[in-house]
């Protein structure tokens, strides 16, 4: 098995995440929304998991900057939207199994030892 994580390189949550799966000797793959956008479908298969509300970041400097009218009357179509289009939006880290099993966002030491160890 062996994990997938999708985040921006700079961010201290990512960067935690990355050193603990090294630490536990996990290969992971880093996707690097920056650089590399993230996939509409992977986005809805996380919203279905684990719900479209847990992945919106609403206390970050890019939901902030947003004029009122996209953040208002929020639901599952327009978050998703939001999201593909600003990936700061998105919650860090996701992390997934490729075996598909789990997707968990955010990281908590305990969380991540349950899904991958």
């Amino acid at each position: 098995m062996s994990v997938e994580i999708y985040g921006i390189p700079n961010c201290d949550s990512i960067k935690k995440a990355r050193k603990w799966l090294e630490e536990q000797g996990l290969d992971y793959t880093f996707h690097d929304y920056k650089k590399e956008g993230v996939d509409a479908g992977a986005l809805e298969r996380w919203a279905d998991t684990c719900g479209w509300e847990v992945l919106l970041n609403r206390r970050g400097t890019t939901f902030r900057k947003l004029d009122e009218a996209a953040k208002t009357d929020i639901d599952r179509d327009k978050a998703l939207a939001l999201m593909q289009a600003h990936p700061s939006l998105i919650k860090r880290p996701v992390a997934t199994r490729t075996d598909g099993d789990r997707v968990l966002v955010g990281f908590a030491v305990s969380e991540w030892e349950n899904a991958f160890c």
